[in-house]
C-alpha cells in the first residue's frame, strides 16, 4: 500500500468519527508488518474520560486482530496545521511500535513525517517496571 493510500484510508476514517462536542474530527490509519491497514477514528463520549483518540482505535484494532509489528501510522486532521497526538496516544504507540513511523497529514494532503520515539522521548516503559 503506497503513502497516498494510507492518507486516503486515513482521511476515510476521519468521516466516521463520533465528535458531537469537539467537532475535531480525526482519522488514522496504521500499516501492519503483515501488509495489513487497520483504520480509526475518535469516539468521544459526554464522559470526556472515555474517549478514545483516531490512534489508539487503529491500534488497538489491529492488535484484537492478532497484529503485533506496524510500520507505519498515518493521522489526518481536516486542518492547515499538522496535529500531533496527544500524550496517552503517544504512551500506546511506544509501548506497541517505539520504532514506527508517524505521519502527521493536513488537508492538503501535506505530511510530517516523525516516529514513536521523536513523540516520546524518555518514555515509561515495560522496562522501567523491572
Amino acid at each position: 500500500m503506497t503513502d497516498n493510500e494510507l492518507i486516503q484510508q486515513a482521511i476515510e476514517a476521519s468521516k466516521k468519527a463520533y465528535a458531537p462536542y469537539s467537532n475535531f474530527h480525526v482519522g488514522a490509519a496504521v500499516l501492519t508488518s503483515s501488509g495489513k491497514v487497520f483504520q480509526g477514528c475518535n469516539v468521544e463520549n459526554s464522559s470526556y474520560g472515555l474517549c478514545n483518540c483516531a490512534e489508539r482505535t487503529a491500534l488497538f484494532s489491529a492488535v484484537a486482530a492478532g497484529e503485533r509489528e506496524f510500520k507505519k501510522l498515518f493521522v489526518y486532521v481536516d486542518r492547515e496545521e499538522f496535529t500531533s497526538p496527544c500524550g496517552a496516544c503517544r504512551q500506546v504507540m511506544i509501548e506497541l511500535a517505539p520504532d514506527m513511523e508517524v505521519y502527521l497529514v493536513n488537508n492538503k494532503k501535506q505530511t510530517k513525517k516523525t516516529t514513536s520515539r521523536e513523540l516520546m522521548p524518555w518514555a515509561f516503559s515495560a522496562e522501567d517496571l523491572a
